[in-house]
């Protein structure tokens, strides 16, 4: 049975994008992407100036043959999700953990904070 002309869009994944969840606490912005049935090693993460890039794949299970399909709904196939970050941070601090089908990724913050400045002065002989 050939399914891929009836469903080419969830079959190799040629446009769909994980749900993302994006929240900020006064510390940190966290983003947390819903990719259930995705290995560890088939997700990149990266950060690009403002632009926090998840790319990766969903590989189809092994089936049996099917002979009638009857509701296919879950996307499979490459996919890649960018979110626009609008907070100051520092790139080499970001983490990314994969647990339970979500993988969240943490953004430390960078502190505002003020500085005194020693005034130099040029000394006379």
């Amino acid at each position: 049975m050939e399914l891929y002309g009836e469903f080419p869009d969830r079959l190799r994944g040629d446009r769909w994008q994980p749900s993302a969840d994006v929240f900020e606490t006064a510390r940190e912005i966290r983003v947390r992407f819903e990719v259930a049935g995705i290995r560890g090693q088939d997700l990149k993460v990266n950060v690009e100036g403002a632009v926090l890039r998840l790319r990766g794949v969903r590989r189809t299970p092994p089936s049996e043959a099917i002979e009638r399909l009857q509701q296919m709904e879950i996307s499979f196939g490459p996919f890649e999700r960018e979110i626009t970050l609008e907070a100051s941070f520092d790139p080499e601090a970001v983490r990314a953990r994969l647990e339970d089908g979500l993988l969240e990724v943490r953004i430390p913050k960078r502190v505002q904070g003020s500085r005194k400045l020693t005034v130099e002065t040029e000394e006379r002989k």
